[in-house]
């Protein structure tokens, strides 16, 4: 009952952390295309301190924004503040990290064939790594320079830590602290920048004092960086479906193309709402999408294990030999009836009880046991590497002709 109710908690975290980062992302994208569309100067402004305004239509109806060089004259009522969905997006996203990673650990952070370390150590390095990343970055920021250099400047950085983070942790949890870390600065940034900054303009103007354009200029540069930074993250939040990506030899370079592929694709919709045509971002981004995909085609392990060469003509194994490993090392968790703690139900429904279950999942058995080897989950149940070497020759040579 206590994993049942652990999965309904799981899943509940997972949609609210859905719904409030689309509401995020939502308000993000569009304010940014907002500030890039702007007529400039405003075609009809309605007093000197408009710096833009923008006509649209939408669901029928039409809409006139404008934007202020700092703020209005007078204060309108009801002011509109945008926070609580970033606010909520962190932490539902750290409630998720918390009950599925922390509390998992031993799973889903720590790989003994990665580094050996205890989940007490792997959650520690989590929290510091967190508290860290926003530190250096807001460093960064208030450092002096501009904004090309904090940004390569702070790729650099990122990419350092990356390759680190994957010699710590496993890889998929190598990727998840990756976007926790920076989904932990865009909420930081909205926190204690973007929002203060707001409030002090606000104050400022009802006391009857000229406000500081600074604090706008310094919102502005942070809700920016947000918005490069939510591609790769929503990557991130993705990835885990996906072990081709985590699970790759490589899986930091992986990561780091993966980021750089995102910030571009965001940097040409970026231009394009300012009216510039730059069809070589996406054209690059595709190419190296391709190329990557190439890279990473799964291929036969090379090798010698126990005496024998992998890349020699495969003999044939019995059934009943496959069945006893999947049965010893799978069953744990992919049956109708689960029996390790983390898994009530049999993960993405794949079941192996029967003999015509291990038939038909056959390519999903080679694929993530023996390809990819993300299977077992952090090598539970502690499969060998001759194991491993029969499925693949029993894949290879008669697992689709109900052998």
């Amino acid at each position: 009952m206590a994993s049942y109710i652990f999965e309904w908690l799981n899943l509940l975290l997972r949609w609210t952390h859905f719904i409030v980062g689309i509401a995020w992302i939502g308000s993000s994208f569009y304010f940014v295309w907002l500030d890039t569309s702007l007529n400039r100067p405003p075609r009809d402004p309605e007093d000197e301190g408009v710096a833009g305004d923008l006509w649209a239509v939408h669901g029928g109806g039409f809409y006139h924004a404008q934007k202020y060089h700092v703020v209005p004259e007078e204060l309108p009522a009801p002011l509109h503040w945008f926070k609580w969905e970033a606010y909520t997006t962190w932490l539902t996203g750290f409630a998720l990290l918390l009950v599925l990673y922390y509390v998992n650990a031993d799973v889903y952070l720590v790989d003994s064939s990665v580094a050996d370390i205890s989940a007490a150590q792997a959650v520690t390095v989590s929290l510091l790594i967190l508290l860290a990343g926003w530190v250096i970055y807001d460093f960064l920021c208030k450092s002096g320079l501009d904004d090309r250099g904090i940004a390569l400047v702070g790729f650099l950085l990122l990419a350092v830590l990356i390759y680190g983070v994957s010699q710590i942790f496993g890889g998929r949890g190598a990727y998840m602290q990756i976007g926790a870390m920076l989904g932990t600065v865009m909420a930081a940034n909205v926190y204690f920048v973007i929002i203060p900054g707001q409030k002090e303009l606000v104050a400022a103007k009802e006391r009857g004092e000229e406000p500081d354009p600074m604090y706008g200029i310094r919102g502005k540069q942070r809700s920016v960086h947000n918005n490069y930074i939510t591609l790769p993250v929503l990557f991130v939040m993705l990835s885990n479906h996906y072990p081709m990506t985590y699970a790759h030899e490589y899986n930091w370079l992986l990561l780091i193309t993966i980021f750089i592929v995102g910030v571009m694709v965001r940097h040409f919709f970026n231009l394009r709402n300012q009216g510039k045509f730059v069809p070589a971002l996406p054209i690059i981004a595709v190419l190296i999408l391709t190329l990557m995909a190439y890279a990473i085609v799964p291929r036969p392990a090379t090798g010698r294990v126990s005496g024998k060469s992998f890349n020699a003509p495969p003999e044939r194994v019995s059934f009943s030999a496959v069945q006893h490993v999947i049965t010893q090392r799978c069953v744990i968790c992919h049956s109708i009836n689960p029996s390790h703690p983390s898994a009530p139900f049999a993960p993405n429904g794949v079941m192996l009880d029967t003999a015509a279950q291990i038939r038909q999942w056959a390519d999903r058995i080679y694929e993530r046991a023996v390809l990819s080897r993300t299977m077992p989950l952090a090598n539970l149940t502690a499969i060998t590497e001759q194991e491993r070497e029969l499925l693949a020759r029993w894949y290879r040579t008669n697992a689709n002709k109900g052998n």
